[in-house]
């Protein structure tokens, strides 16, 4: 909270969330705050029914993450406390809203499906959308927003739409599963759709966690060729569950401007000139042929020297280049 309080003074027109998780419980969370809508406390002196269960009985606990425990969020009785818990929580808070994680698409943490009760996929992805449905009115009702993880929404047309609807969205495997899983081309372009809203749009590219991952510049030219530089758009790209890194390139500093017309194609590459620069990136899988294509003139590198005239770009491969003139100032994470 007071980290919160000293980033809005810092900066007012920067909104501020907080993390709550849609689908699991903590129990090694001590308290006072939770990272989820209900305790762990709170849901064992609820009762047993709002915790998710294998068909032996027995309760689910996250692969690969101790002390997460998968809920019963088909059950009416959770949502409600869910959306009831934040609510209050955030009614005079300091947060602009909160950043809802765990909207998932599927099975990403061993729950070995069906559940117990015979609850499957179908139905809790169905359950997610009435709660993002739920708490984002709600939230919204008191002046916040929420801004969901939305898992895989390019799988489901008109999911990014519908969960956003309530300030925004966060595609946490934007373009790449991990360094060296890429998605396909057609889900690439299919994930440029995050970038066009409605709301606050947040997109992280995975990558090994150092500045000179390719993934970085890949996912940062991509930012900008599809997106164009909408306001209200964030881009990052971190190590797996290395979320509060802050991998920094010399671009990530840059306000390419406004676009001067449409993406174009040459290959496997799309490229787009702004007002203050230019930029390119080969969306073909890994294994493929580079292309070569012309540099337009009066562009400089990130180190001020003049960009070359043509430029190779391997597949999954980015670059980008600024007008020599001016110089926009810094802003972090290639917010917008």
């Amino acid at each position: 909270m007071e980290v919160a309080t000293r980033l809005k003074a810092a900066r007012p027109d920067m909104p501020v969330l907080a993390y709550k998780c849609l689908s699991s419980t903590r129990s090694y969370e001590p308290g006072p705050f939770f990272t989820s809508g209900l305790s762990w406390r709170e849901a064992e002196n609820l009762g047993e029914h709002l915790f998710a269960h294998r068909a032996d009985g027995t309760r689910i606990e996250w692969a690969g993450y101790s002390g997460h425990w998968q809920m019963a969020v088909w059950m009416k009785e959770y949502r409600e406390r869910w959306i009831a818990n934040v609510a209050a929580e955030f009614r005079d808070s300091v947060f602009d809203g909160v950043m809802a994680d765990n909207d998932v698409f599927d099975d990403y943490y061993g729950l070995d499906l069906p559940f117990g009760d015979g609850c499957d996929l179908t139905g809790l992805r169905a359950a997610l959308d009435e709660l993002v449905t739920g708490a984002g009115r709600a939230l919204n009702r008191i002046g916040k927003i929420l801004v969901p993880n939305i898992a895989e929404s390019r799988r489901e047309p008109g999911r990014w739409q519908r969960h956003a609807a309530f300030g925004g969205g966060y595609e946490e495997v934007w373009l790449a599963w991990g360094p060296d899983q890429h998605l396909d081309t057609p889900d690439v372009l299919a994930q440029t759709e995050c970038l066009h809203g409605p709301g606050l749009t947040v997109v992280r590219t995975a990558s090994d966690g150092t500045d000179r991952h390719p993934n970085v510049l890949f996912g940062l030219a991509m930012f900008w060729i599809f997106g164009g530089g909408r306001p209200g758009t964030s881009y990052t790209a971190t190590g797996h569950d290395q979320y509060n890194g802050v991998p920094h390139v010399p671009a990530l500093c840059w306000d390419l401007g406004e676009p001067t017309g449409a993406p174009q194609r040459k290959g496997g590459v799309r490229h787009r000139a702004f007002t203050g620069g230019w930029a390119a990136a080969h969306i073909d899988r890994p294994g493929g042929r580079p292309v070569t294509l012309p540099v337009p003139a009066g562009l400089v590198t990130d180190t001020g020297a003049a960009a070359p005239a043509t430029v190779r770009l391997a597949p999954r491969h980015g670059v980008l280049y600024r007008r020599a003139r001016g110089g926009p100032g810094c802003r972090s994470g290639a917010e917008r």
